[in-house]
């Protein structure tokens, strides 16, 4: 905590430098870093935005610079307009920053002159030995290193050379809804978006839709969202077609619907509260944050999950149901009784909002702002 003289000195607006992907991208990444960026300018803060540069241009008014993969320049540049903010806020993912493993931005970080804070959005549990590497020299570099999960926390505090008293869990959040709960649909729905790409585990849903055929109201299972920019650039369309294909051979063009939009807050919003349940079939045993998650809980609706660390961690007070990653009667199950037990399915949903308003883009912001404050305490000390 603060001192209270170190409270007051750093009382005023603080300058946000924030690198990350931002609008036009469409990821969980920009998302994010516009709620983050909205909350904190809301709060009475400045924010400025550095863009990861991917070929589009940004009429944003946040927006400004941009960071182009291989240019030094861009990077002297791109440092200098962090250096003009009072803190820098990095979000951090290996796949979007140029180098091996995203080690590029640690010619970034050597440039800065600012107290810098890093949002750490994955933590593998078995890393490769040079992404490792590239993950504690990051830390090492920097001030502080956020991570949004507490299972994050405790896996990059003991299983990575970081020092522990950099290591900050703030929740992921997600923004909460300002208009009343839009109406279910006419059908049950049973709702999946995020971009589309392999390792989304939809076939796992696909395959169990005909065992809920004669639950009343026939459900239906909605994938909503854009292939992810990458598989698009290697396979096309490849994975959505094997999906589409795969919902023809078994019947069920009438039960499974693919929605390719990329829907903003207000739009996804309607969407998810008009849903019956929210379904997160990932493959992944490893996955530390999901803002997909987020956004369910954030939004009130019932989630029956795979069994990945951070759905273990938000679902275990009852707003959802975890079931293991192969066992497609344990999926089937979990579904058909949210969906013909509305009790059940209310309770997983006042759970939901029970929990939403930790998870606020407010309560989030004035967490990086203490936290922003704190560091340039810190270095005023050291200085």
């Amino acid at each position: 905590m603060l001192a209270p003289s170190a409270r007051q000195m750093y009382s005023g607006t603080i300058r946000f430098g924030v690198l990350s992907t931002y609008a036009p991208t469409l990821c969980g990444l920009a998302r994010f870093s516009a709620g983050l960026s909205g909350a904190l300018s809301t709060a009475g803060h400045d924010v400025g935005v550095v863009r990861i540069s991917d070929g589009l241009s940004s009429a944003n008014d946040r927006v400004v610079g941009e960071l182009l993969d291989g240019s030094e320049s861009s990077v002297a540049a791109c440092a200098a307009q962090l250096n003009e903010c009072d803190v820098a806020v990095i979000q951090h993912h290996d796949n979007i920053y140029g180098g091996v493993h995203g080690d590029g931005l640690l010619e970034v970080i050597a440039a800065l002159r600012v107290p810098s804070v890093v949002i750490v959005h994955s933590v593998p549990k078995s890393p490769a030995p040079h992404q490792r590497w590239v993950l504690e020299q990051i830390a090492s570099a920097v001030d502080r290193v956020v991570v949004l999960s507490q299972v994050a926390r405790e896996r990059l505090s003991a299983d990575y050379a970081v020092e522990r008293r950099k290591v900050v869990a703030i929740p992921h959040a997600g923004t909460a809804p300002t208009r009343p709960r839009a109406k279910r649909a006419s059908r049950p729905t049973i709702l999946t978006w995020g971009l589309l790409g392999a390792g989304k585990g939809i076939e796992r849903v696909i395959d169990v839709m005909d065992s809920l055929r004669d639950v009343p109201g026939r459900p239906r299972y909605l994938v909503v969202g854009r292939t992810h920019p990458k598989d698009l650039d290697r396979d096309g369309e490849a994975y959505r077609e094997s999906l589409v294909e795969r919902v023809r051979l078994k019947g069920l063009q009438d039960s499974v619907v693919f929605d390719p939009r990329y829907y903003d807050d207000v739009s996804l919003t309607e969407l998810i509260q008009s849903s019956s349940a929210v379904v997160l079939p990932y493959d992944s045993t490893d996955q530390v944050t999901s803002g997909v998650l987020v956004d369910a809980l954030v939004r009130g609706r019932p989630v029956v999950a795979t069994a990945f660390p951070h759905a273990e961690e938000l679902l275990s007070g009852g707003a959802g149901t975890v079931v293991s990653h192969d066992d497609p009667d344990m999926l089937a199950a979990a579904l058909r009784r949210v969906l013909t037990q509305p009790r059940l399915a209310g309770a997983m949903a006042a759970e939901a909002r029970r929990i939403a308003p930790a998870m606020a883009w407010p309560v989030a912001a004035n967490a990086y702002i203490a936290l922003a404050r704190q560091v340039l305490a810190d270095r005023k000390v050291m200085g």
